[in-house]
């Protein structure tokens, strides 16, 4: 039986990250970094594959929690005859890629199942497995050609048909400590860890990051737990922040819309630059504009939806056919073919982002502003070609409404920065051509028919980016257009009480299938309520889509309402970056005293 997706959990050292089940089984790591090839890929295909299990080999009722600010994992296991601990964590900021998993009695006794089976490369590769002579501490060590994992333990397991089994039992009071570590297999086994002084200094850093955040309005538990999620998927060495870090969970069960997450988008970058940068996290825009700046050099011609964590620029997609899918959905793929796409929208969400940096205290950087000038400029000339819109749609182009609002900010954006900060740029033009799209918007994406902007130029279909419309300040929140628009898509889009991204039927983005609420869109609706004065509307919803984080704070890209199940890639930065969003708007039209309705969320 698969694990449902909310049965997981994250750890993470901010270069890669874990999925640890409840039962106790790590299904997904990729090392030493988020793209890298992953070592236990049973998420996406069978135990074989690759996993990491600790836990209770009988029944048991199950608990966990993060430590503090951390993503420290504690599990209870409970059962009839005792109860253990499980303290699992990838150690940040020490230089090497570490995972830690410890197992304390707490009363009785408790008998545990352990399994160890390394297969590199997404599942595929058998390692060669020994227990190196001549050392002086007792290790398993599995190579397959430049990669090295080196397991530890008070008690490690026994090898059994290419996989290392143990069955144990735990009493009150024991305690056994498991690290595996990896490293290039041309080097030497790494010394071991200070566990201890590690589990210490991960909890330390952690909570120290978390004292930083300024936000101190409704739902801050959320807020703060999200603010952490995206930090952990900011790669601390080179700045990169990943839109998830796993790939091909799937958006339809069964279907063919499975995506590699593991990359850095632009947008998802800039968006969750902004979320940071409202919670007190200056020094993190910083982090962000140098990998940008590093990211996107050379040609403005050459610039990408997309990069991989250290800012290359190969994505090639591809799909690995050894591996049966989550939930049997195929193909599970490696790599995103997006990264050929044009989205027009793109540069506008960058702009965004580096307004509000230098907004709130981002010092001003010559190369950074030549680089967004030449960007702006290049935008200059090519706003007017159809593109692939936001959500990379494989049909055919269209002129997205979204996509040119976004042309827009970009202008806007460009202009503010001259008239607000005192850079250089030609903003008599910038003006101008701010205009010539606000223009073009206003007249040819907007069905007065339909009373409603509408997802492309020519027709009367809605698509819940519309909603971005009063957030980005293209229009005024009480325009009669944006309150229309909000009424189309609760008509033609809310399900079961959330959001869908567009609707699939009209065969817009050229896939079979169809796909669930799309989680961001809904805290997108949550901040156009607030702005709107619609604050009971937006509690609501608000109230009702953090009901569905899991029991760690963590939420996946999409959710099924009816079959009440987490639903995509996880965790999902574009998720928790809007629920930051949603709640800010929140607290910003209660601080203001934004008039109230007394209607429900259909």
């Amino acid at each position: 039986m698969v694990t449902p997706i909310e049965d997981y959990a994250v750890l993470g050292d901010t270069q890669t990250a874990a999925l640890v089940s409840r039962d106790g089984s790590v299904d997904w790591l990729c090392l030493p970094g988020f793209d890298s090839p992953a070592c236990f890929a049973a998420l996406v295909g069978t135990p074989d594959n690759g996993r990491w299990l600790i836990g209770p080999d009988v029944e048991a009722t199950t608990t966990r929690r993060y430590v503090g600010s951390s993503f420290i994992l504690e599990t209870i296991h409970e059962t009839e005859d005792g109860a253990v601990k499980v303290t699992d964590l990838m150690p940040i900021l020490d230089g090497r890629a570490d995972v830690v998993r410890r197992v304390e009695g707490l009363r009785g006794t408790v008998p545990m199942r352990h399994e160890w089976v390394v297969r590199f490369h997404y599942g595929k590769v058998r390692p060669w497995v020994s227990r190196p002579k001549g050392r002086h501490d007792d290790v398993i060590t599995a190579i397959a050609g430049p990669d090295m994992l080196v397991l530890r333990g008070t008690r490690l397991p026994k090898a059994e048909d290419g996989h290392h089994r143990d069955r144990f039992d735990v009493s009150e009071g024991d305690v056994l400590t498991f690290t595996m570590t990896w490293c290039p297999s041309y080097q030497p086994v790494p010394d071991v860890i200070d566990v201890d002084q590690r589990i210490a200094d991960t909890r330390r850093l952690s909570n120290h990051w978390a004292s930083r955040c300024t936000y101190d309005g409704p739902y801050r538990e959320q807020v703060l737990r999200s603010l952490l999620t995206l930090r952990l998927m900011t790669d601390s060495h080179y700045g990169g922040i990943v839109a998830a870090p796993t790939t091909s969970l799937p958006e339809d069960f069964g279907g063919e819309r499975n995506w590699d997450y593991r990359f850095c988008w632009l947008r998802d970058a800039s968006l969750t630059l902004e979320a940071l940068l409202s919670s007190g996290y200056l020094d993190e825009a910083r982090l962000w504009r140098n990998w940008l700046l590093r990211a996107v050099a050379g040609d403005p011609k050459d610039l990408q939806i997309m990069y991989r964590v250290d800012g290359s620029r190969e994505l090639p997609e591809q799909t690995l056919d050894h591996l049966k899918g989550y939930a049997d959905s195929r193909p599970v793929r490696i790599g995103n073919g997006a990264v050929e796409q044009r989205q027009t929208d793109v540069l506008g969400e960058v702009m965004l982002a580096l307004e509000e940096a230098r907004s709130a205290g981002l010092e001003n950087d010559t190369q950074s502003w030549s680089l967004q000038r030449a960007l702006v400029n290049e935008l200059a000339g090519k706003w007017q070609e159809p593109d692939n819109g936001l959500w990379e749609i494989r049909g055919p182009r269209r002129h997205f409404t979204h996509s040119r609002v976004m042309v827009w900010a970009a202008f806007d954006r460009a202009v503010r920065a001259v008239e607000k900060h005192g850079l250089k740029g030609p903003v008599d033009r910038w003006r101008e051509l701010r205009e010539q799209v606000r223009n073009e918007v206003l007249e040819k994406g907007f069905s007065t028919e339909k009373n409603s902007f509408t997802q492309y130029y020519g027709t009367t279909e809605v698509d819940s980016s519309l909603l971005l419309i009063p957030i980005i300040g293209f229009l005024p929140p009480q325009d009669p257009r944006v309150l229309g628009t909000i009424d189309a898509i609760e008509k033609d889009l809310l399900r079961d009480g959330f959001v869908l991204r567009y609707r699939t039927q009209s065969g817009v983005d050229g896939l079979a299938g169809h796909e669930h609420p799309f989680l961001a869109c809904s805290w997108w609706l949550v901040s156009a309520y607030a702005m709107c004065g619609h604050v009971d509307k937006a509690r609501t919803l608000m109230d009702r889509l953090v009901g569905i984080l899991n029991d760690v704070g963590l939420v996946s890209e999409e959710y099924d309402p009816q079959g009440r199940r987490m639903v995509g890639n996880f965790p999902q930065a574009f998720s928790h970056l809007t629920l930051i969003g949603a709640a800010h708007a929140l607290a910003e039209a209660e601080r203001t005293g934004a008039s109230r309705t007394g209607s429900q969320v259909p």
